[in-house]
């Protein structure tokens, strides 16, 4: 069998910050890299795309608040269980997908530590 490769730094420090975030709460990927102090958001994008299966990665989103592309059925149910606050879409919008409230679900890491 073939060993298991090792993550690479930045990864791993990617995905410890995802598993900080709080149930019910979310991070940017820009507030990620931001609270790293390294890489920007499609860094923070690319090492959950790679490795972010086993992490939160639906506490990870875009800053507008909509829900990530092709991902949408999978994390909208984690989002109402966890309590994370939405904005109803109108019954008027197409697909009546909701979008995450940013002003109220938004975690800036205050108490973590890594």
């Amino acid at each position: 069998m073939g060993r298991m490769e090792e993550l690479p730094e930045y990864a791993e420090r990617v995905l410890e910050v995802v598993e900080l975030i709080p149930p019910g709460r979310v991070m940017t990927y820009g507030d990620i890299a931001e609270w790293l102090g390294d890489g920007g958001p499609r860094q923070v994008g690319r090492v959950l795309a790679l490795y972010g299966g086993a992490v939160p990665w639906w506490r990870v989103v875009r800053a507008d608040g909509t829900l990530l592309p092709g991902h949408e059925q999978r994390a909208l149910p984690r989002y109402r269980t966890e309590g994370t606050p939405l904005r109803e879409a109108p019954r008027a919008a197409e697909g009546h997908m909701p979008r995450l409230d940013m002003k109220r679900a938004r975690w800036d890491g205050e108490g973590a530590h890594i």
